[in-house]
């Protein structure tokens, strides 16, 4: 091959600093030896890369094009050479992690805030997961670490979880709703007669499940809880919601909550991840999620 990252990176050089002695000067490098790169390259090319012309060594329009390309290849290089060293000092190229719908993927950001901040470098992908779907990500291994998963604990063995807490739910219906000014307890016959909100099991393998509804229902099914709370407040149907999604619609008249006779438990949720698992951004995670200052509000 003509072209190597030496060759670019002393193109790059003599751009950035405007003469070969300085290029020469700040690659710690004889200026005879850049000479050489640059000619070199030049005749196996069959291009002139630089205008020699003047004072300043100024790129032709061939040497500003391979310029401008080829420091996608000098990044992308820096960028292996890093990924390669965080491999060997056991911090992942990339941690996938998995987020339940009952926990707004907004509250991972100052946490995400606080490991940027101290320098490492693991790519981090945030998915969100609803249901059965959270425990599906991790046994599919479409994520390394799920957070929110509701339920006991993961289906089959082999993985280890953290209990984070219990989200209280509330049946909440429109003001303008029928079931917003009944006489309570609410029985299951008065709320089978009216359109339940639900939220679609994301599981691709496990099977799905769904939350609070009867075999008789009317249903409209939307993909995430923001979804389902927007559906409430327009009347389109009544259900179970997280506490923390509504208490702002509650307090200001926007929802009205009600009591059912049958009234649902505030469901566990967890983290969990494989056993065995040992990186080092897979444990600051597991780790940092563990203090629950970044849940409060949302769980007992």
């Amino acid at each position: 091959m003509r072209l190597t990252l030496d060759a670019i990176a002393v193109i790059d050089a003599i751009d950035r600093h405007g003469s070969f002695a300085a290029a020469a000067d700040s690659l710690h490098r004889v200026p005879s030896s850049i000479t050489y790169t640059v000619q070199k390259l030049e005749q196996d090319l069959d291009v002139q890369l630089f205008d020699r012309s003047g004072h300043r060594a100024l790129l032709t329009a061939a040497g500003a094009k391979l310029l401008k390309e080829g420091r996608h290849l000098l990044h992308g290089a820096e960028d292996l050479e890093a990924m390669v060293k965080r491999v060997a000092s056991g911090w992942e190229t990339e941690l996938r992690i998995a987020v339940g719908d009952l926990v707004p993927i907004q509250r991972l950001y100052p946490v995400l805030e606080e490991f940027y901040a101290a320098g490492h470098a693991t790519r981090v992908r945030l998915s969100l997961e609803v249901l059965t779907g959270v425990w599906d990500a991790l046994v599919s291994g479409r994520a390394d670490l799920v957070v929110g998963g509701t339920g006991e604990d993961p289906p089959y063995g082999g993985y280890s979880r953290h209990v984070l807490g219990r989200v209280p739910f509330v049946f909440a219906v429109a003001p303008h709703h029928p079931l917003a000014k009944a006489e309570e307890p609410l029985s299951e016959a008065q709320i089978i007669s009216y359109r339940a909100i639900a939220v679609a099991d994301t599981s691709r393998d496990l099977p799905p499940r769904t939350a609070g509804l009867a075999g008789t229902q009317d249903v409209l099914t939307v993909p995430d809880m923001a979804s389902k709370c927007e559906a409430h407040r327009r009347g389109l149907g009544v259900g179970y919601v997280p506490l923390h999604y509504v208490a702002a619609d509650l307090k200001n008249g926007r929802l009205v909550a009600k009591q059912i006779s049958n009234d649902l438990h505030a469901p566990i949720i967890s983290m969990a991840w494989r056993e065995g698992a040992d990186g080092r951004a897979l444990t600051w995670f597991a780790e940092r999620l563990r203090k629950h200052d970044w849940l409060e509000g949302i769980v007992d």
